[in-house]
């Protein structure tokens, strides 16, 4: 028996759709496997879900005094480190050449909008923070802080590159916030990789780099973001 195959018959350019003098075409049950096939046999597909790996979250749960007090603060973590990034990923952008927003009148609301992110995510984590601060804070500060200074890669001179993409903002004012926020997003990257490591910071260390992450961001950093929301 032949293997079945579907043949489709061509139109004459002299029979209508609807005529009904046409010769009826075979239709072959073309669905059905052939004879002579082989049966196909299917493993089932067996997905290796790697374990979810600890991240800078994970260190803060572990030292909260309870649930409420962790996940108030990760989740304004998390949408400050969303807003950081979001901000120096613009710049850097225009840094790059790449005129995005198409028009200067747009990349400067899209700077406005980046900054007053930023401003709001800092404003919710504050109280949160202070929360944790409190509940952490232990008998003796003697730990040695994660959250590190500036690298020589952050220090960027944004006055010609505002220039270029035709944004009249204060350069200083950009310079010092994509400085702290670069630092927060790479501070942040750093405790997960020693979470990672089995390396975390103690009680202590972990108490001294949120001191300074708020220190930092909760002061002049808020004042530049609000002017260039502005």
């Amino acid at each position: 028996m032949r293997p079945c195959t579907r043949r489709i018959a061509s139109a004459g350019v002299d029979i209508k759709a609807t005529s009904l003098d046409v010769d009826p075409v075979e239709h072959a049950p073309w669905c059905r496997t052939a004879p002579a096939a082989l049966p196909i046999h299917i493993k089932p597909l067996v997905m290796a879900l790697a374990p979810p790996q600890p991240g800078w979250c994970d260190v803060i749960r572990e030292y909260a005094a309870t649930d409420r007090t962790a996940r108030r603060l990760t989740e304004q973590l998390r949408a400050c480190e969303a807003a950081a990034l979001a901000f120096c990923r613009l710049l850097e952008r225009w840094n790059r050449g790449e005129a995005l927003p198409a028009t200067p009148g747009a990349r400067e609301a899209a700077l406005r909008h980046a900054a007053d992110r930023v401003e709001t995510a800092l404003a919710g984590l504050e109280a949160p923070l202070s929360r944790y601060l409190v509940e952490l804070e232990p008998e003796r500060a003697e730990g040695r802080s994660w959250y590190g200074g500036p690298g020589a890669g952050e220090l960027v001179e944004w006055r010609p590159v505002l220039e270029r993409a035709g944004v009249h903002a204060c350069p200083n004012r950009v310079a010092a916030v994509y400085l702290e926020l670069a630092v927060l997003v790479r501070a942040l990257e750093g405790l997960a990789d020693a979470a990672r490591l089995d390396s975390a910071p103690d009680r202590s260390s972990l108490w001294a780099g949120l001191f300074d992450l708020r220190d930092t961001l909760l002061g002049s950093t808020v004042d530049d973001l609000r002017a260039l929301a502005a």
